[in-house]
Protein backbone atom coordinates (compact mmCIF):
# COMPACT_ATOMS: atom_id res chain seq x y z
CA UNK A 1 0.00 0.00 0.00
CA UNK A 2 1.28 3.48 -0.87
CA UNK A 3 0.12 6.85 0.47
CA UNK A 4 1.05 10.30 -0.78
CA UNK A 5 0.69 12.90 2.00
CA UNK A 6 1.09 16.65 2.13
CA UNK A 7 4.30 17.30 4.05
CA UNK A 8 2.74 20.29 5.84
CA UNK A 9 0.16 18.13 7.64
CA UNK A 10 1.35 18.00 11.26
CA UNK A 11 1.52 15.02 13.64
CA UNK A 12 1.41 12.49 10.77
CA UNK A 13 5.06 11.44 10.80
CA UNK A 14 5.36 7.69 11.43
CA UNK A 15 1.68 7.09 12.16
CA UNK A 16 0.89 5.04 9.03
CA UNK A 17 4.35 3.76 8.20
CA UNK A 18 3.83 0.30 9.71
CA UNK A 19 1.11 -0.43 7.16
CA UNK A 20 2.05 1.66 4.11
CA UNK A 21 4.83 3.30 2.21
CA UNK A 22 4.21 6.97 2.99
CA UNK A 23 5.74 9.62 0.77
CA UNK A 24 5.43 13.21 2.03
CA UNK A 25 5.53 16.05 -0.52
CA UNK A 26 4.61 19.75 -0.54
CA UNK A 27 0.92 19.82 -1.42
CA UNK A 28 1.18 22.41 -4.19
CA UNK A 29 3.71 20.36 -6.19
CA UNK A 30 2.14 16.88 -6.01
CA UNK A 31 1.94 15.67 -9.62
CA UNK A 32 0.21 12.96 -11.62
CA UNK A 33 3.50 11.06 -11.73
CA UNK A 34 3.70 11.17 -7.91
CA UNK A 35 0.23 9.66 -7.41
CA UNK A 36 0.19 7.17 -10.28
CA UNK A 37 0.99 4.16 -8.09
CA UNK A 38 -0.57 5.52 -4.88
CA UNK A 39 -3.56 3.91 -3.20
CA UNK A 40 -4.52 6.92 -1.07
CA UNK A 41 -3.85 10.64 -0.75
CA UNK A 42 -3.82 12.67 2.46
CA UNK A 43 -3.95 16.31 1.38
CA UNK A 44 -4.83 19.91 2.15
CA UNK A 45 -6.38 22.63 -0.01
CA UNK A 46 -3.25 23.20 -2.09
CA UNK A 47 -3.59 19.85 -3.95
CA UNK A 48 -6.20 19.99 -6.72
CA UNK A 49 -7.68 16.52 -7.04
CA UNK A 50 -9.15 16.32 -10.52
CA UNK A 51 -8.73 14.44 -13.77
CA UNK A 52 -5.41 16.12 -14.48
CA UNK A 53 -3.95 14.68 -11.28
CA UNK A 54 -5.79 11.36 -11.00
CA UNK A 55 -6.34 10.00 -14.53
CA UNK A 56 -4.38 6.79 -14.96
CA UNK A 57 -3.63 6.44 -11.24
CA UNK A 58 -4.73 3.68 -8.89
CA UNK A 59 -5.84 6.15 -6.20
CA UNK A 60 -8.93 4.79 -4.50
CA UNK A 61 -9.28 7.11 -1.54
CA UNK A 62 -8.65 10.78 -0.71
CA UNK A 63 -8.63 12.13 2.85
CA UNK A 64 -8.38 15.91 3.09
CA UNK A 65 -7.27 17.31 6.44
CA UNK A 66 -9.52 20.32 5.88
CA UNK A 67 -13.15 21.22 6.42
CA UNK A 68 -13.54 22.36 2.81
CA UNK A 69 -13.60 20.24 -0.33
CA UNK A 70 -13.60 22.76 -3.16
CA UNK A 71 -10.14 21.51 -4.20
CA UNK A 72 -11.59 18.07 -4.98
CA UNK A 73 -13.64 17.29 -8.08
CA UNK A 74 -16.31 15.27 -6.28
CA UNK A 75 -18.20 14.32 -9.45
CA UNK A 76 -15.02 12.96 -11.04
CA UNK A 77 -14.27 10.98 -7.87
CA UNK A 78 -17.81 9.62 -7.81
CA UNK A 79 -17.51 8.42 -11.40
CA UNK A 80 -14.16 6.82 -10.71
CA UNK A 81 -15.30 5.21 -7.44
CA UNK A 82 -12.74 7.17 -5.42
CA UNK A 83 -13.76 7.61 -1.80
CA UNK A 84 -13.44 11.09 -0.30
CA UNK A 85 -13.41 12.12 3.36
CA UNK A 86 -13.11 15.60 4.88
CA UNK A 87 -12.30 16.71 8.41
CA UNK A 88 -15.57 18.60 8.85
CA UNK A 89 -15.69 20.66 12.03
CA UNK A 90 -12.07 20.00 12.94
CA UNK A 91 -11.08 23.64 13.34
CA UNK A 92 -14.39 25.20 14.37
CA UNK A 93 -13.12 26.44 17.72
CA UNK A 94 -10.02 27.88 16.14
CA UNK A 95 -12.17 29.96 13.78
CA UNK A 96 -14.35 30.92 16.76
CA UNK A 97 -11.18 32.23 18.43
CA UNK A 98 -10.35 34.24 15.29
CA UNK A 99 -13.88 35.69 15.21
CA UNK A 100 -13.69 36.57 18.91
CA UNK A 101 -10.36 38.32 18.39
CA UNK A 102 -11.77 40.29 15.45
CA UNK A 103 -14.94 41.32 17.28
CA UNK A 104 -13.07 42.45 20.38
CA UNK A 105 -10.59 44.43 18.28
CA UNK A 106 -13.42 46.17 16.42
CA UNK A 107 -15.21 46.90 19.69
CA UNK A 108 -12.11 48.58 21.12
CA UNK A 109 -11.22 50.49 17.97
CA UNK A 110 -14.74 51.62 17.05
CA UNK A 111 -16.01 52.20 20.58
CA UNK A 112 -19.09 49.99 20.81
CA UNK A 113 -20.36 47.18 23.05
CA UNK A 114 -21.95 43.93 21.82
CA UNK A 115 -25.43 45.03 22.93
CA UNK A 116 -25.18 47.84 20.40
CA UNK A 117 -24.45 45.64 17.42
CA UNK A 118 -26.20 43.06 15.21
CA UNK A 119 -23.99 40.26 13.92
CA UNK A 120 -25.07 38.57 10.71
CA UNK A 121 -23.82 34.99 10.37
CA UNK A 122 -23.87 33.50 6.86
CA UNK A 123 -23.53 29.73 7.05
CA UNK A 124 -24.58 28.04 10.29
CA UNK A 125 -22.64 24.78 10.17
CA UNK A 126 -19.90 23.66 12.53
CA UNK A 127 -18.24 27.09 12.63
CA UNK A 128 -21.18 29.43 12.15
CA UNK A 129 -23.24 27.73 14.84
CA UNK A 130 -20.41 28.22 17.37
CA UNK A 131 -19.90 31.84 16.36
CA UNK A 132 -23.61 32.59 16.70
CA UNK A 133 -23.84 30.76 20.06
CA UNK A 134 -20.92 32.62 21.63
CA UNK A 135 -21.89 35.97 20.08
CA UNK A 136 -25.32 35.74 21.70
CA UNK A 137 -23.65 35.02 25.06
CA UNK A 138 -21.44 38.06 24.55
CA UNK A 139 -24.52 40.22 24.05
CA UNK A 140 -24.80 40.62 20.29
CA UNK A 141 -28.11 40.45 18.52
CA UNK A 142 -27.52 37.64 16.01
CA UNK A 143 -29.32 37.00 12.72
CA UNK A 144 -28.48 33.96 10.62
CA UNK A 145 -28.68 32.79 7.01
CA UNK A 146 -28.33 29.17 5.95
CA UNK A 147 -30.79 28.26 3.17
CA UNK A 148 -30.09 24.48 3.11
CA UNK A 149 -30.54 24.17 6.88
CA UNK A 150 -33.62 26.43 6.83
CA UNK A 151 -35.21 24.25 4.15
CA UNK A 152 -34.51 21.08 6.16
CA UNK A 153 -35.10 22.28 9.70
CA UNK A 154 -37.24 25.45 9.61
CA UNK A 155 -35.16 27.25 12.25
CA UNK A 156 -36.24 30.79 11.46
CA UNK A 157 -33.10 31.74 9.57
CA UNK A 158 -33.46 34.73 7.24
CA UNK A 159 -32.71 35.18 3.54
CA UNK A 160 -29.22 36.50 2.82
CA UNK A 161 -30.48 39.90 1.73
CA UNK A 162 -32.35 40.47 5.00
CA UNK A 163 -29.36 39.45 7.08
CA UNK A 164 -27.16 41.87 5.12
CA UNK A 165 -29.63 44.71 5.63
CA UNK A 166 -29.79 44.19 9.39
CA UNK A 167 -26.15 43.44 10.17
CA UNK A 168 -23.58 45.85 11.56
CA UNK A 169 -21.06 43.05 11.11
CA UNK A 170 -21.49 40.34 8.47
CA UNK A 171 -19.37 37.19 8.82
CA UNK A 172 -19.15 34.39 6.24
CA UNK A 173 -18.79 30.73 7.30
CA UNK A 174 -19.91 28.83 4.21
CA UNK A 175 -18.29 26.13 2.10
CA UNK A 176 -17.32 27.13 -1.43
CA UNK A 177 -19.59 25.68 -4.11
CA UNK A 178 -21.66 26.93 -7.02
CA UNK A 179 -24.26 28.43 -4.67
CA UNK A 180 -21.78 30.40 -2.54
CA UNK A 181 -19.11 31.49 -5.02
CA UNK A 182 -19.28 35.27 -5.20
CA UNK A 183 -22.26 35.53 -2.82
CA UNK A 184 -20.48 38.50 -1.26
CA UNK A 185 -21.33 40.63 -4.28
CA UNK A 186 -21.77 44.28 -5.20
CA UNK A 187 -25.53 43.83 -4.98
CA UNK A 188 -25.27 42.37 -1.49
CA UNK A 189 -22.88 45.05 -0.23
CA UNK A 190 -25.22 47.76 -1.57
CA UNK A 191 -27.92 46.48 0.81
CA UNK A 192 -25.72 46.84 3.89
CA UNK A 193 -25.72 49.76 6.30
CA UNK A 194 -23.06 52.40 5.70
CA UNK A 195 -19.96 51.43 7.67
CA UNK A 196 -21.06 47.82 8.25
CA UNK A 197 -18.05 45.50 8.48
CA UNK A 198 -17.55 42.41 6.30
CA UNK A 199 -15.63 39.45 7.79
CA UNK A 200 -14.60 36.40 5.77
CA UNK A 201 -12.87 33.31 7.14
CA UNK A 202 -14.56 30.73 4.89
CA UNK A 203 -13.06 30.67 1.38
CA UNK A 204 -11.69 33.62 -0.53
CA UNK A 205 -13.93 33.16 -3.55
CA UNK A 206 -17.07 33.44 -1.45
CA UNK A 207 -16.52 37.22 -1.52
CA UNK A 208 -15.90 39.23 -4.69
CA UNK A 209 -12.81 41.18 -3.67
CA UNK A 210 -13.14 43.92 -6.26
CA UNK A 211 -16.79 44.47 -5.35
CA UNK A 212 -15.78 44.63 -1.69
CA UNK A 213 -13.17 47.29 -2.43
CA UNK A 214 -15.60 49.34 -4.50
CA UNK A 215 -18.35 49.08 -1.87
CA UNK A 216 -16.46 51.20 0.62
CA UNK A 217 -17.34 48.82 3.46
CA UNK A 218 -14.59 48.16 6.00
CA UNK A 219 -13.53 44.52 6.08
CA UNK A 220 -11.47 41.86 7.83
CA UNK A 221 -10.15 38.93 5.79
CA UNK A 222 -8.47 35.65 6.61
CA UNK A 223 -9.13 34.12 3.18
CA UNK A 224 -8.44 35.65 -0.21
CA UNK A 225 -9.15 35.13 -3.86
CA UNK A 226 -6.23 33.61 -5.79
CA UNK A 227 -4.20 32.57 -2.75
CA UNK A 228 -1.29 32.85 -2.27
CA UNK A 229 -1.21 35.73 -4.79
CA UNK A 230 -3.45 38.08 -2.86
CA UNK A 231 -4.50 41.50 -4.14
CA UNK A 232 -2.33 44.31 -2.71
CA UNK A 233 -5.28 46.73 -2.61
CA UNK A 234 -7.36 44.33 -0.50
CA UNK A 235 -4.45 43.72 1.86
CA UNK A 236 -3.77 47.43 2.26
CA UNK A 237 -7.41 48.33 2.92
CA UNK A 238 -8.23 45.49 5.33
CA UNK A 239 -8.78 46.51 8.95
CA UNK A 240 -7.17 43.20 9.87
CA UNK A 241 -5.57 40.68 7.53
CA UNK A 242 -4.41 37.14 8.29
CA UNK A 243 -2.98 34.47 5.95
CA UNK A 244 -5.73 31.80 5.98
CA UNK A 245 -4.90 30.72 9.53
CA UNK A 246 -8.19 31.37 11.34
CA UNK A 247 -8.51 27.70 12.24
CA UNK A 248 -4.81 27.10 12.90
CA UNK A 249 -4.87 25.94 16.50
CA UNK A 250 -2.93 23.00 17.83
CA UNK A 251 -6.15 21.17 18.64
CA UNK A 252 -7.72 22.02 15.28
CA UNK A 253 -4.72 20.64 13.40
CA UNK A 254 -4.64 17.55 15.62
CA UNK A 255 -8.36 17.01 14.98
CA UNK A 256 -7.82 17.31 11.22
CA UNK A 257 -4.95 14.84 11.13
CA UNK A 258 -6.80 12.42 13.40
CA UNK A 259 -9.86 12.60 11.13
CA UNK A 260 -7.73 11.88 8.05
CA UNK A 261 -6.01 8.95 9.75
CA UNK A 262 -9.36 7.55 10.90
CA UNK A 263 -10.80 7.85 7.39
CA UNK A 264 -7.84 6.00 5.84
CA UNK A 265 -8.02 3.39 8.61
CA UNK A 266 -11.69 2.73 7.86
CA UNK A 267 -11.13 2.60 4.11
CA UNK A 268 -8.24 0.13 4.32
CA UNK A 269 -9.13 -1.67 7.56
CA UNK A 270 -6.13 -0.48 9.53
CA UNK A 271 -6.14 -0.68 13.35
CA UNK A 272 -5.88 3.08 13.84
CA UNK A 273 -9.39 4.37 14.46
CA UNK A 274 -9.42 6.46 17.62
CA UNK A 275 -5.81 7.56 17.18
CA UNK A 276 -5.07 11.11 18.33
CA UNK A 277 -1.70 12.88 18.48
CA UNK A 278 -0.32 11.97 21.93
CA UNK A 279 1.52 15.29 22.24
CA UNK A 280 -1.70 17.33 22.04
CA UNK A 281 -4.17 17.96 24.84
CA UNK A 282 -7.68 17.93 23.34
CA UNK A 283 -9.75 21.10 23.57
CA UNK A 284 -11.93 21.60 26.64
CA UNK A 285 -14.83 23.80 25.49
CA UNK A 286 -16.28 26.22 28.01
CA UNK A 287 -18.25 29.46 28.07
CA UNK A 288 -16.23 32.68 28.20
CA UNK A 289 -17.57 36.11 29.03
CA UNK A 290 -16.96 39.16 26.86
CA UNK A 291 -14.96 40.67 29.72
CA UNK A 292 -12.73 37.60 30.10
CA UNK A 293 -12.28 37.45 26.34
CA UNK A 294 -11.03 41.03 26.44
CA UNK A 295 -8.54 40.24 29.21
CA UNK A 296 -7.12 37.12 27.57
CA UNK A 297 -7.46 37.11 23.79
CA UNK A 298 -4.39 39.17 22.94
CA UNK A 299 -2.15 36.86 24.96
CA UNK A 300 -3.60 33.85 23.13
CA UNK A 301 -3.86 35.43 19.68
CA UNK A 302 -2.32 38.81 18.91
CA UNK A 303 -4.26 39.33 15.71
CA UNK A 304 -3.10 42.93 15.38
CA UNK A 305 0.56 41.91 15.33
CA UNK A 306 -0.11 39.11 12.85
CA UNK A 307 -2.00 41.53 10.60
CA UNK A 308 0.82 44.07 10.68
CA UNK A 309 3.33 41.41 9.72
CA UNK A 310 1.31 40.12 6.77
CA UNK A 311 0.74 43.65 5.50
CA UNK A 312 4.49 44.18 5.49
CA UNK A 313 5.38 40.78 4.03
CA UNK A 314 2.72 39.96 1.43
CA UNK A 315 5.12 37.70 -0.48
CA UNK A 316 5.45 35.40 2.53
CA UNK A 317 1.78 34.37 2.55
CA UNK A 318 2.41 30.68 1.90
CA UNK A 319 5.39 30.47 4.23
CA UNK A 320 3.36 32.07 7.01
CA UNK A 321 0.65 29.43 6.54
CA UNK A 322 3.02 26.49 6.36
CA UNK A 323 5.12 27.54 9.37
CA UNK A 324 2.46 29.10 11.54
CA UNK A 325 2.97 28.63 15.32
CA UNK A 326 -0.31 26.96 16.21
CA UNK A 327 -2.42 28.72 18.82
CA UNK A 328 -4.01 26.89 21.73
CA UNK A 329 -7.77 26.70 22.20
CA UNK A 330 -8.93 27.81 25.62
CA UNK A 331 -12.71 28.19 25.19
Amino acid sequence: MKIIADSAIPFLEGVLDSWAEVRRLPGAVITAADVRDADALIIRTRTLCNAALLDGSRVGFIATATIGFDHIDLEYCRRRGIGVATAAGCNARGVLQWAGAVLHYLSREQGWSPAERTLGVVGVGHVGSLVSEYARRWGFRVVCCDPPREERERLGFLPLEQVAEQADLLTFHTPLDASTRGMGSAALFARMKPGAVVMNSSRGEVVDGQALLESGHPFVLDVWEHEPDIAPALLDRALLATPHIAGYTEQGKANATAAAVAAVARAFRLPLEGWYPPSVTPSRPRPISWEELGRTIRDAFDIEAESRYLKGHRGEFEQLRDHYPYRREYF
